[in-house]
């Protein structure tokens, strides 16, 4: 199987360069082999993972799903793993600092099993409980990312409107769901050309040109952002935009294997919780 390593130099975060210009998530959709898969099929698996990471609260649950999404999206899929773990890197950094504030305390007196002393003035602490009650918000909230990730990762933005369009949701929603999700994209890739453009004047040699640099980017970037999306607007009406958005539907029937497999990977949890119980 072809891995995703979406060719060029300079890769790196949530998406990578290439000529100069930013590629989406919907790269990686289009070119997932999990594409052929049916939209519907994907994205109904993916939410109902989702909420029983949520709702059986089991941390042998979440690590299922966290290492079942991850197959599915990688090694199914076939996208790369340094880009899969690039793209959540942002979520797990998020997730640390917060399940913080759940692990830790502060007090004037040395509680808790572990205290750690700062400047003499307060104790930092926590507690077995504490830990492990981080351990399992980290691990479901992972889970729930990691499932959102395979129906996105797998599922291009088009598929995904059709099945939203389908389950009845508001038209003025899922318009403008599509329009902030191209908008997004326009602004990172005026962001990449016009630092790649000071880069090559020596723009971020040192300190001073780089805050220079930084605020002439910073300044321009709402104002040519804009215009772009203009003509993003203009090209719509030029293709008959009447404020609808169509896509071409492609014929893709569930297959009763894919049934059966997600059918046993939700037996497989609800298993997990009856035997683990609430851990």
């Amino acid at each position: 199987m072809n891995r995703i390593s979406g060719g060029g130099h300079g890769q790196r975060g949530f998406g990578h360069k290439h000529g100069g210009s930013i590629l989406s998530v919907d790269y990686f959709a289009y070119a997932s082999a999990l594409r052929k898969w049916n939209a519907s099929f994907k994205v109904v698996f993916a939410i109902i993972s989702l909420l029983l990471c949520i709702i059986l609260d089991n941390i042998y649950v979440s690590a299922v799903v966290i290492l079942v999404m991850g197959y599915l999206t990688v090694v199914i899929g076939g996208l790369s793993f340094h880009h899969y773990i690039s793209m959540m890197l942002i979520p797990i950094v998020f997730l640390i600092f917060g399940s913080i504030a759940i692990a830790a305390g502060f007090s004037l007196e040395p509680v808790g099993q572990y205290q750690f002393r700062v400047f003499h003035l307060f104790y930092i602490y926590c507690s077995d409980y504490s830990l492990l009650r981080a351990a399992e918000l980290i691990l479901k909230a992972l889970g729930a990312v990691r499932a959102l990730y395979m129906m996105t990762l797998t599922t291009p933005l088009g598929e995904l409107i059709t099945v939203f369009r389908k389950a009845h949701v508001p038209k003025v929603i899922v318009e403008l769901m599509n329009m902030i999700y191209r908008y997004i994209f326009i602004m990172m890739e005026t962001h990449s050309r016009m630092k790649n453009s000071a880069e090559s004047r020596l723009g971020y040699v040192d300190f001073r040109t780089s805050c220079y640099s930084f605020g002439q980017v910073a300044s321009n970037l709402l104002i040519v952002s804009l215009k772009r999306g203009n003509d993003y607007y203009n090209a719509l009406e030029s293709r008959c935009y009447d404020g609808e958005l169509r896509f071409l539907e492609e014929e893709k029937p569930v297959k009763g294997k894919q049934v059966v497999l997600a059918a046993a990977f939700v037996l497989v949890l609800l298993g997990i919780r009856i035997l683990t119980g609430s851990c």
